[in-house]
């Protein structure tokens, strides 16, 4: 069964930092590259960061740039996103995204920035 399981969300006040983890299984998530989305309240969906399959690239929205980090660890089926100085326009439910010739959602965590 294809899993993508994120977490690591929850209410950090602005300027504090979080770490999103999503770990995979059910399929070889070393041969897929993965992306974190987000999706705030009326927004739709949008990339936030994208990294490839040995990890050796990575693309990231202009929104986070600096503020936002993409890792992978094959051997742990795992991606992570390390986000500091968070925003209160960081908000909304981060999503990891793998794909290679289909593409599998995990289920989506959290964030909120607010004091």
């Amino acid at each position: 069964q294809v899993q993508l399981v994120e977490s690591g969300g929850g209410l950090v006040q602005p300027g504090g930092s979080l770490r999103l983890s999503c770990a995979a299984s059910g399929f070889a998530f070393s041969g897929y590259a993965v992306s974190w989305y987000r999706q705030a309240p009326g927004k739709e969906r949008e990339l936030v960061a994208h990294i490839t399959r040995t990890g050796g690239n990575t693309i990231y929205a202009d929104s986070v740039k600096g503020r936002f980090t993409i890792s992978r660890d094959n051997a742990k089926n795992t991606i992570y996103l390390q986000m500091n100085i968070l925003k209160p326009e960081d908000t909304a439910v981060y999503y990891c995204y793998a794909v290679y010739q289909i593409g599998y959602w995990g289920q989506g965590t959290q964030v909120t920035v607010s004091s």
